[in-house]
């Protein structure tokens, strides 16, 4: 092993790794936020231009490429599995429930690789460029910041199945979405955190309407949800058609990063059934919703910690996957 190799190890374990900046990466390779520093130093400011052009342009942006860290790396983990479109052997994931007419961004993603490329080519893994994306959307609206741990490669392959069965659902009951959680590693609090991102970004109608008409297949709504807030719903997402049509997740501040989403579930107004059982299923789901509804602080820094280790689900590094020249498709040698 090289002396710099050496030296890093070593700089995780004991100066990072407290701080909860260092993923250890299951070949043994490290991720550590200094990893462009010399390699390509503008990288992190080149992804942020970039972010905070689109987010201007689109406000509703941010949530849009802070939902695609999340769906990349509960499949497969943090490998930019979910950027590839359909080629070859290839079945994008793009084309999963979870993803299709709704996952978007993509262009914004190209935009940014294209700046990196051209300041440092073959430099700046497409994984790590979304979760550098993910971090400035939420500082954008007005959220924490983080350090973001970097050394993330690319994936050069896709999981359809992967990303229809491994992403937590609006309609999944509690048990199934914690599971879901648990088999990333990640933990209860990092579930009632990371649901806080729904403080930003919009669902369709089709993502919430059984709690409209048929919560449980017996024709009766889902009494969980405040009645003139479900009677308003009901004026734009109709018993059938009007499938696409959008709604704030967070109807209090739909554009800004805050505590609201957590004040909203209290008052049963929490959009997705995925939303409000956090309140309704379970005692220390609750519990963590009326302090984070509190305490807006407390939130924004457990919602920091639990960001960087959903980065660090799986990552590939050292000679694992690749850097892809463009994020939508495997480079070809």
């Amino acid at each position: 092993m090289s002396q710099s190799k050496n030296f890093l190890i070593i700089f995780c374990v004991l100066a990072l790794a407290p701080l909860g900046l260092c993923g250890k990466a299951g070949s043994g390779g490290y991720l550590y936020p200094q990893f462009y520093d010399h390699s390509c130093p503008k990288a992190q400011e080149i992804v942020k231009s970039v972010v905070a052009k689109a987010v201007m342009k689109e406000p509703r942006m941010a949530a849009s490429l802070l939902r695609l860290h999340f769906h990349d790396c509960f499949v497969k983990g943090c490998d930019a599995s979910l950027l590839l479109d359909s080629s070859g052997t290839i079945i994008s994931e793009k084309r999963s429930v979870p993803n299709t007419n709704s996952a978007r961004g993509f262009e914004v993603l190209d935009e940014i690789k294209s700046a990196l490329e051209k300041a440092c080519p073959l430099t700046v893994s497409c994984a790590d460029m979304l979760a550098l994306a993910a971090r400035d959307s939420t500082v954008l609206t007005g959220g924490p910041s983080w350090v973001v741990p970097l050394g993330r490669r690319d994936s050069t392959g896709a999981s359809l199945s992967g990303s229809n069965n491994n992403i937590p659902a609006p309609n999944n009951t509690f048990q199934t979405i914690l599971t879901k959680f648990k088999l990333k590693g990640l933990d209860i609090v990092d579930l009632v955190a990371l649901s806080g991102s729904h403080t930003i970004g919009n669902a369709r109608c089709t993502s919430f309407r059984q709690r409209l008409y048929n919560q449980t297949g017996n024709g009766q709504p889902d009494f969980t949800l405040d009645q003139s807030y479900a009677a308003q719903l009901r004026t734009r997402c109709p018993q059938s058609g009007g499938d696409q049509t959008l709604f704030f997740l967070d109807f209090v501040s739909p554009i800004k990063f805050d505590n609201s989403y957590f004040k909203n579930l209290l008052a049963y107004k929490g959009l997705l059934s995925s939303d409000e059982i956090l309140v309704t299923q379970n005692q220390v789901t609750r519990q963590l919703v009326k302090q984070y509804a509190e305490n807006q602080e407390l939130f924004f820094e457990q919602f920091a910690k639990s960001m960087v280790k959903m980065g660090n689900i799986t990552p590939l590094t050292g000679s694992r996957g690749q850097i892809r020249k463009r994020c939508r498709q495997v480079n070809k040698y």
